[in-house]
């Protein structure tokens, strides 16, 4: 039975201020590949942050020990789509915010669920909407999203940029990514791009 995710019950403007957010939820690719179908969703790039500039790069980042998430920029039109819409996808559809350090078989804190906060009014909001999923008892545990303030975002190697679209058979894709994107057309179809 799909969980009823609710929307932030509030929004504010100044969270939409930057027409950005930055989102970790495992493996970037998954992540990546459900916000490129939203309409109002102008560009997502994969890419490193909470750790190093000398660190930002796949082959260290898999290791686990450089303090970087994979995660995701997204720049958004306010106008069409909201930063309370986006978390709303992001707890519905793109990851298990319950699995602290993994998702399924992604195991280490750079495969963390993370938001990482362009201002306070993100910060506030994200922090609320995470304090009224938990009241609501919307999932089975506790949600184990950190709220953090970004600090620096390092683009990803060129390969990892819209990887699930250049891979549709590659089978990580067809196991974790694509099922997230099917989620996202049952759940979301008004909020989908049109084709």
């Amino acid at each position: 039975m799909a969980l009823t995710i609710p929307a932030p019950s509030r929004e504010d403007r100044a969270a939409d201020a930057p027409g950005v957010v930055v989102l970790a939820g495992g493996c970037f690719w998954c992540v990546e590949a459900v916000y490129l179908d939203l309409a109002g969703v102008t560009r997502v790039v994969s890419g490193y942050t909470g750790g190093a500039a000398e660190t930002a790069n796949y082959r260290a980042v898999c290791g686990g020990a450089t303090g970087h998430a994979e995660a995701v920029e997204i720049h958004y039109d306010p106008a069409r789509l909201s930063f309370g819409r986006l978390l709303q996808v992001f707890f519905a559809v793109a990851h298990d915010p319950t699995q602290h350090n993994r998702q399924g078989n992604d195991v280490g804190t750079q495969y963390r669920s993370a938001i990482f906060t362009l201002n306070d009014a993100q910060a506030v909001m994200a922090r609320d909407y995470v304090a009224q999923l938990n009241q609501a008892g919307v999932f089975d545990g506790p949600i184990a999203t950190e709220i953090t303030p970004l600090t620096h975002f390092y683009l990803a190697e060129d390969t990892h940029q819209d990887y699930a679209r250049q891979h549709p058979d590659q089978p990580y894709i067809c196991m974790v990514a694509q099922p997230k994107v099917e989620k996202l057309h049952a759940r979301f179809p008004q909020l989908l791009r049109k084709i």
